[in-house]
């Protein structure tokens, strides 16, 4: 027994003097920030943890994704990042995230806890000590690391993509791009998903969709220094933010603190005028790009120099080709990622951040490849003439390369900090962070591309960069010498309106909108008109290169019919439109607006204009030319009009899609609303009964008497005008007095109908079908035939399909209203 004693304490002490060498003697160890050993026997992977309770960063990546825009699950997207620390209790150890949502920035620790034990942290998980020697602790990091840390069952779940879960039999650790660091250590793991009855997205970019295997990445970083300094949130100046409650501010001041997002950027002289920075920010473009698509990435990507050359940096944003050795994963690489996906989609920015101070850690870009084909797809319709296979194709992938710069420099400006800024456009396109639409000019009755989009930063984008990444003098007073930035950029006529401004078809402001050009919306709107005729008018079997399918002739057809779609929208603001900036205290001009009644019953008039049957008619020429689909080549659904005529392409489908798209804005349940409430206001704005007498006698009450196709399409119209005005009179959201005006309307018309006689069968049974629905509507009748507008085919992203997707945004970030 004494024997057994004495054998039992010797290996008890050889094993606490070195157990983790013993444990790990057949294992291979990396070292680095934090040391790891990979048992090549059990296929698992140990950590090492040398500090407990000392705070790191955490986030997951998706490093090798699915490929289907509408899941959202790309090669490289970024998962939220996560401040965490190692904490121990006995044999376990936790891996715990503080609440930094809420916090006391006080130098009072019994303050500091008070903040701390009233709100609650998360752990993320807790690890059995494997093998422990002088305090350095071993733990099995596997079962962390081989979990869905990315949510991918989540989004196939929100896509309606089927149910889904993880295969643990199936997954393992992906060692190739398993590495350690000196301020990171990076683990790769390949994991599958398994599900049954997967959705239509699945099945088109998976070999085998009850079976997903992707390969997801884990990131623990050290945390910057407390060298940064924080820079406070201005509404007036277009930043990014991360929010939190300080329960040490004094009692008369606000709780909540919004620091901006930014880069850790100072000058080697903040004295100096110009002066080259202690580190410069560097991106690195993702060489899978080809060319001359990669080259056209750096040189967009360059011209954010411009911008903080105007800060007073000299070479302080440079761009360079990422190395064939590098990990694109590394915290140390700014990374524009080059992402295929199986249909064309949107490209987006985002950023790791130290949540403490907003401090930018790792930029990081995705851009779609298929958006760049879209943008040829549109040059083709507009300047293409393939009299051979090479004509005009130096014009249409100008016009493609110029949208890639633009693109690159749109997206790098998120991870920058910068959200989108949609009233640029009405100052000589003054920020890359609006949604430019290609400038198409008519110049001698013919299409030119030739100024399609800028060449350089926006004016918006140099004061925005000032502001937000000035290195001021030592003793400036830095609230005032930022406010003094946003004064002189408003002395220039800029000033910053973002998504929640632009993106609501309700929105108000008559010069905040996507996918726009030019100082009114009214006058773009009539001169993409004219574009939009002449292209229409030369639309033939030319657009196509020889050898294609003549039905493929539809997918060039569509963005040119609806080249107005989005001037549209932007015109539609105007009407109950409300003239607006973010404007703090102490500002002067700080009136809220509504938009001049003149200008309003502009908007209408030129709205009006595009439901007439003249306008939306597709032309003869056209009609002869599409036949149904070529076998292989079958119709995709967002690319293509829908149909009521089976495979025969439907003429009548074009003008539904473009008519429902016009009635849609101009009724919007809140424009009206608007409408109601400015003319009680103010007698001389239009009021709802105005607007909607105009809709009805450019239509139902119109003299003009067309027969034939355009006949067919004035009645479609009406149809579809009644159907949105019986709607809005159900509609419990807009304000009674919408309703109850609407209900007027729909009864004025209907006494006007009964009391029209006409030998036209047509219009006869359409005047019938007319009052049947307004009688059935009067009745409450539950089966009224409503006819509802055919949807038109996706149109944003305009160069790739939808987006934030909706979207939402291109960016994200923790504790702001993000989009991705």
């Amino acid at each position: 027994m004494r024997k057994i004693l004495l054998f039992t304490l010797i290996t008890f002490s050889v094993f606490s003097q070195n157990p983790i060498e013993t444990f790990t003697k057949d294992m291979e160890k990396k070292d680095g920030f934090l040391p790891f050993y990979w048992d090549t026997k059990k296929g698992k992977v140990y950590l090492e943890i040398k500090q407990f309770d000392t705070e790191l960063l955490y986030y997951p990546t998706l490093a090798q994704g699915i490929g289907s825009n509408d899941i959202g699950l790309d090669r490289g997207r970024l998962g939220q990042e996560h401040i965490i620390k190692f904490q121990r209790t006995g044999n376990k150890v936790l891996m715990i995230e503080p609440n930094y949502g809420y916090r006391a920035v006080s130098q009072d620790p019994l303050e500091r806890r008070a903040v701390e034990e009233s709100f609650a942290q998360s752990v993320h998980w807790g690890f059995e000590i494997a093998a422990e020697n002088s305090g350095n602790v071993l733990v099995d990091l596997t079962p962390f690391l081989l979990q869905d840390a990315v949510g991918a069952i989540q989004d196939i779940s929100r896509t309606k993509q089927g149910t889904y879960k993880l295969d643990a039999s199936r997954s393992s650790m992906y060692l190739p791009n398993t590495k350690n660091f000196p301020k990171n250590t990076e683990f790769e793991v390949t994991i599958t998903l398994t599900g049954d009855s997967p959705g239509a997205y699945l099945r088109q970019v998976v070999p085998t969709p009850t079976t997903v295997t992707v390969r997801q990445h884990h990131s623990f970083v050290q945390l910057p220094d407390a060298d940064f300094q924080p820079r406070e949130f201005d509404p007036r100046m277009g930043y990014i933010f991360t929010s939190f409650y300080d329960y040490a501010t004094p009692v008369s001041e606000p709780i909540t603190k919004r620091y901006i997002v930014r880069h850790r950027l100072k000058k080697k002289d903040p004295n100096a005028a110009l002066s080259e920075a202690v580190e410069p920010i560097v991106y690195y473009i993702d060489p899978g790009a080809p060319e001359p698509i990669r080259t056209a990435l750096v040189e967009g990507a360059k011209w954010w120099n411009q911008a903080f050359e105007a800060a007073g940096y000299k070479d302080a944003f440079q761009v360079k080709l990422l190395p064939a050795d590098a990990d694109p994963m590394d915290i140390r690489y700014h990374l524009v990622q080059w992402v295929h996906r199986s249909t064309r989609g949107w490209s987006y920015g985002g950023s790791i951040i130290d949540p403490r101070t907003g401090e930018i850690l790792k930029g990081k870009v995705t851009l779609g490849s298929l958006r760049v084909r879209q943008d040829y797809l549109i040059a083709q319709g507009l300047v293409g003439d393939f009299q051979t296979d090479t004509t005009n194709v130096e014009d249409m992938m100008g016009m493609s390369i110029a949208r890639l710069r633009q693109l690159s420099a749109h997206e790098i400006g998120h991870t920058l900090g910068l959200p989108h800024n949609y009233v640029a456009s009405v100052h000589n396109r003054a920020s890359v962070m609006d949604y430019p639409h290609m400038l198409v000019e008519l110049k001698g009755g013919k299409v030119d591309l030739s100024n399609a989009y800028d060449q350089k930063i926006g004016d918006y984008d140099k004061w925005s960069i000032i502001w937000g990444y000035q290195d001021f003098p030592k003793g400036t007073d830095e609230k005032k010498a930022l406010n003094g930035i946003v004064e002189q950029m408003y002395a220039k006529g800029l000033y910053f309106l973002t998504d929640q401004d632009a993106r609501p078809e309700g929105s108000a402001h008559p010069q905040t909108h996507l996918w726009d050009n030019g100082v009114s919306a009214i006058a773009e709107l009539k001169r993409i008109s004219e574009v939009r005729k002449v292209t229409l008018t030369n639309f033939d079997e030319r657009k196509l290169r020889t050898g294609t399918p003549m039905s493929s002739l539809e997918e060039v057809f569509v963005p040119m019919y609806l080249f107005h779609r989005f001037q549209v929208e932007a015109a539609a603001k105007v009407l109950a439109g409300v003239n607006y900036r973010f404007s703090v205290k102490g500002e002067k001009n700080l009136e809220t607006l509504p938009v001049n009644g003149k200008e309003q019953r502009e908007a209408v008039e030129a709205l009006l204009q595009t439901l007439q049957p003249s306008f939306l008619k597709v032309p003869s020429s056209v009609l002869k030319l599409i036949p149904p689909r070529a076998f292989g080549y079958n119709a995709n659904p967002r690319e293509t009009f829908k149909r009521r005529t089976g495979l025969v392409f439907d003429p009548l489908g074009p003008p539904e899609a473009a008519a429902g798209m016009t009635l849609r804005m101009i009724l919007n349940p809140e424009r009206l609303s608007r409408l109601v409430i400015q003319s009680a206001i103010d007698p001389s704005l239009p009021s709802l009964e105005e607007v909607i007498d105009q809709l009805i006698n450019a239509t139902w009450k119109s003299t003009q008497s067309r027969a034939g196709y355009e006949g067919e399409i004035e009645r479609l119209v009406e149809k579809l005008i009644l159907t949105h005005l019986l709607d809005l009179s159900r509609n419990k959201d807009v304000t009674p007095q919408v309703r109850a005006s609407i209900g007027l309307k729909v009864q004025d018309l209907k006494a006007w109908l009964s009391r029209q006689t006409t030998a036209d069968v047509k219009q006869k049974s359409h005047y019938w079908f007319t009052i049947n629905q307004i009688k059935e509507a009067d009745s409450n009748a539950s089966d009224i035939v409503s006819i509802n507008a055919m949807t038109p085919p996706d149109g944003q992203p305009i160069e790739s399909g939808y987006e934030w997707l909706e979207p939402i945004c291109d960016w994200e970030l923790p504790q702001y209203s993000r989009m991705k």
